[in-house]
């Protein structure tokens, strides 16, 4: 039998200023929370214990890396607290451990905050687990999506761009790789097929990205969340969250999972190696002409088009080598793409991309 269907996560709001009604929000799941704060926004514990008043607050500053460890030092915390929520604030690495920590504490209810919008994360039941040395061990499917995702565009209009650049790149890969899954008729991260609602968020994820992104970027360069900077900020987060997730995911996250095997990369983020996934997929497949449209797209939105944009100066073909074998693994979601694609072929994309 053929199942198809969408997830999502079990609300999700976005404007300026929801910070300040975390506890108000998060207060029907339960009142006694653990709060793993990311290390990077630790300026904003004071706004976060304002916001989630009423709910009892434990808060944890999160350690870096999803990494098993920082799981378990998260599962400790919250069973000591005897948490009924836990709420995650922050980026994708630190979101991920909260998913993760709610699962382990039994599957309790998870709030997600997240004060970037640099990846798809927020909004998914998937959670990237990494090694120490920050290559990726294993992704991790949760039974069920955050109960709750609150987005504060004010938060997110005051990082850094580089920050929302690299969301786009995250969901620059969403149309790709779920159309690749549609044409492969390959499962979802979650076994079903993708809907053709899956798809259509797919679609308009790409289509706002493709439209507002240049704009957006110059919103968050002057701290405003403007009207192209919210619609962006929806598309990385729940567009492409919803759309990766129920539609599928293939050749660019595949390639980027290689990437992360080279030290080189470690201090780049998750959208800008997917981005050169996109533009490595794209010649697989021996699209050219959408190649050079993509790559221009990617300049003007602050992404990477070469491989010495991600720190990777000296291109050897043992590092392409490296990075195509993790690629292309078997079980990959490379086996995704509606061709079978080769360790060869991901090493004579990238070197076109030296």
């Amino acid at each position: 039998m053929r199942v198809t269907g969408a997830r999502f996560p079990g609300r999700y709001i976005q404007a300026p200023g929801l910070l300040a009604r975390l506890g108000a929000e998060a207060m029907p799941l339960g009142t006694r929370a653990l709060c793993l704060l990311d290390g990077n926004v630790t300026f904003l514990e004071e706004a976060v214990r304002r916001g989630a008043s009423p709910l009892e607050l434990n808060l944890l500053v999160h350690g870096g890396e999803c990494s098993q460890a920082e799981i378990d030092r998260g599962v400790e915390a919250g069973t000591a607290a005897g948490a009924e929520i836990v709420i995650g604030i922050g980026g994708g690495k630190t979101l991920d451990t909260a998913k993760a920590v709610a699962h382990r504490l039994g599957g309790v209810p998870c709030v997600i905050v997240p004060t970037i919008a640099a990846s798809d994360a927020p909004c998914s039941a998937l959670a990237v687990i990494y090694r120490d040395d920050h290559t990726v061990d294993h992704d991790a499917f949760l039974p069920r999506n955050p109960d709750l995702v609150l987005v504060d565009t004010d938060v997110v209009a005051k990082a850094p761009a580089r920050f929302l650049a690299a969301g786009i790149g995250d969901a620059l890969a969403t149309w790709y790789e779920a159309e690749s899954s549609r044409r492969a008729d390959a499962p979802n991260c979650w076994g079903t097929h993708g809907s053709p609602l899956a798809f259509e968020i797919a679609r308009l994820c790409g289509d706002t990205i493709f439209e507002h992104g240049a704009a957006a970027l110059a919103e968050c360069d002057a701290d405003t969340a403007g009207p192209a900077f919210e619609k962006v900020v929806e598309a990385n987060i729940l567009l492409s969250g919803a759309g990766f997730e129920s539609g599928g995911v293939a050749g660019a996250h595949a390639i980027h999972h290689g990437l992360c095997e080279l030290p080189d990369v470690h201090h780049h983020l998750h959208g800008e190696k997917v981005a050169i996934g996109v533009l490595a997929t794209l010649l697989i497949h021996g699209r050219r002409d959408e190649f050079a449209q993509v790559r221009d797209y990617c300049a003007s939105v602050r992404l990477p088009t070469r491989l010495a944009d991600l720190g990777i100066a000296e291109v050897t073909d043992a590092k392409l080598e490296t990075i195509a074998a993790r690629a292309c693994r078997p079980g990959e979601i490379m086996e995704n793409e509606p061709i079978r694609v080769t360790p060869d072929m991901v090493v004579a994309a990238l070197r076109e991309l030296a």
